[in-house]
């Protein structure tokens, strides 16, 4: 075969890649499309992501005299992304194979293979490896995937997981390029395995886990729930962010597996089946962080498996992380750790809830986000692992709330009384009806405008509050409503009876504390249900006792 000696072509880059690349934002960008006849056309992509041609934006950025140099690192990004477009990771890969074997892989053009040895030569493979690596996670948060465990997640993960032994084995059966598996314990020591349904994406992971130094590291392709690689594997740390919501994952090829120790998860509950998997791979005395959206704590299908979790003593923590923990949504993310007996089982499992915390803040909780719950007291109808939940209640002075309650029931009661008014005989039903007038007719007279469809005065002769008082009389409900029981909300037809001005705001006044009586009640049966409510609860809980006899 011949050698293809035809230049490669020119790379292409986005619009986000040129902000970065005059050290701009993406609405500068724009406008100078929309301002620059001389801007450079799209080459690719299409109308709601177009692509540019690098060569074309450097020129037209020198002619303008705008942006910066470009770093050596950066021209390679942007010649890979030129290449591999949102395939960027088989570029990243691709690389890793050029930095490993020496030997040009396919779809690597010349120019590219010349960029990425230089660079290696002035720095390391290593550096280079982490630089172009990095690049990819920043691309991935701004876009907001979940190609890859946000940083925050990492961290979290670290945390929790605790010390690793230089001895110990690591298991991450969703491993994605690695980011979980390489960022706990030591960089030297521990044995990594790892798989992904991702074929790219665990080749890559193998390459960089050997460029960067973590030479016990083996990583596999493939499903693992379908298709387990580790057969055999018993890990003392197991890490995994599995994926969120995955209807097809095998549950009718693998209604029979031995995996499922605690319960076969439902369609619906991936999760479970992940947290399953990971659990039968961890060695006696070993330990388990997954990552889980906080509806898996409470959704009815998963309650048998979780109650099973429970009452087996595996489950020792739940932490709710902070909002924006996740960089794909804004959902609450839990971790759940677990650990294999070796001769002992948890009595309790500890609750920590750092949802109020900043995203980015401490992760180890204050004394008023934890609490270690009795594993009987999770056993109820739901079996609710949601921290926030059992954290609240425990910190919860029922007394003094439930006191507060009484106290702001009686000042409405007292309210009430007083706005209820003292109101003399009339002089029978129907008294009023002789003489009336049509808010149609106050209307067409000047006395009467709409406000927001409602009748108001605008008449120093007719008091607002009286004529808002008889639009909600008996007879005028009846004129709204057809014979067919329909409501109409037009008060053009209803009467209103016709007196001084006198007596219109002695109506008026009457009226209106009504109306104010009518929002004391709605806010007394308010406080009512939450007294009650409070009361149950902390009866129930033990938190409240019954008077004393004769109290």
């Amino acid at each position: 075969m011949k050698d293809d000696t035809r230049p490669a072509p020119d790379p292409l880059i986005t619009g986000a890649e040129i902000a970065r690349l005059a050290g701009v934002t993406r609405a500068a960008v724009s406008n100078w499309r929309r301002r620059y006849d001389d801007f450079p056309a799209p080459a690719g992509g299409g109308p709601t992501s177009p692509l540019f041609n690098l060569a074309d934006v450097h020129a037209w950025l020198a002619k303008q005299r705008k942006g910066h140099d470009v770093s050596d690192e950066v021209r390679l990004w942007q010649s890979l992304r030129g290449v591999f477009g949102d395939d960027i990771i088989q570029g990243l890969a691709a690389v890793a194979r050029l930095l490993t074997d020496g030997a040009p892989p396919p779809r690597l053009g010349p120019e590219i293979i010349r960029q990425a040895l230089e660079l290696a030569q002035s720095t390391s493979k290593a550096d280079l490896m982490a630089a172009l690596t990095e690049r990819f996670l920043d691309v991935t948060r701004r876009a907001g995937s979940d190609q890859v465990s946000s940083p925050r997640i990492v961290r979290a993960v670290q945390h929790f997981a605790g010390p690793v032994s230089d001895t110990a084995t690591v298991l991450d059966p969703a491993c994605g390029i690695g980011t979980l598996l390489l960022s706990v314990g030591p960089a030297v020591g521990p044995a990594r395995y790892g798989q992904d349904v991702d074929a790219t994406m665990a080749d890559f992971a193998q390459l960089r886990a050997g460029l960067s130094g973590f030479t016990r590291t083996a990583v596999r392709a493939g499903d693992s729930l379908r298709d387990d690689k580790w057969p055999g594997l018993k890990a003392d740390l197991v890490v995994c962010d599995p994926p969120v919501a995955w209807p097809d994952w095998g549950r009718e090829d693998l209604l029979l597996d031995a995996r499922w120790e605690l319960g076969t998860p439902s369609r619906a509950e991936s999760e479970l089946a992940w947290l399953q998997h990971a659990y039968a791979h961890t060695a006696p005395g070993g330990k388990t962080v997954l990552v889980m959206p906080a509806s898996v704590a409470y959704r009815k299908a998963g309650r048998r498996i979780r109650a099973e979790v429970v009452r087996r003593g595996i489950l020792t923590e739940v932490v709710a992380l902070p909002a924006g923990s996740a960089t794909a949504h804004s959902l609450p993310i839990h971790l759940w750790i677990l650990v294999r007996p070796d001769g002992h089982t948890a009595q309790t499992v500890r609750m920590v809830d750092l949802t109020a915390n900043a995203p980015d803040g401490p992760l180890s909780p204050e004394p008023g986000q934890v609490v270690d719950i009795p594993l009987i007291d999770l056993l109820d109808d739901t079996v609710d692992l949601t921290p926030g939940s059992h954290i609240g209640s425990i910190n919860r002075d029922y007394l003094v709330e439930y006191t507060a309650l009484r106290s702001r029931l009686q000042e409405q009661l007292r309210a009430l009384d007083a706005l209820l008014p003292r109101l003399a005989p009339g002089g029978g039903p129907g008294t009023l009806d002789t003489a009336s007038v049509s808010v149609a007719d106050l209307a067409r007279a000047g006395l009467v405008e709409y406000a927001e469809g409602e009748p108001v005065s605008v008449s120093e002769h007719l008091d607002t509050d009286y004529l808002q008082g008889f639009l909600v009389s008996p007879a005028n409900k009846r004129r709204s409503t057809s014979s067919s029981g329909t409501f109409r909300a037009d008060t053009r037809g209803s009467r209103i009876p016709q007196l001084g001005i006198e007596a219109q705001r002695r109506y008026g006044a009457a009226f209106r504390a009504l109306q104010e009586a009518e929002a004391c009640t709605r806010r007394l049966t308010q406080l009512s249900e939450q007294a009650t409510v409070l009361a149950r609860e902390g009866l129930t809980n033990g938190a409240l006792n019954p008077p004393a006899e004769g109290a």
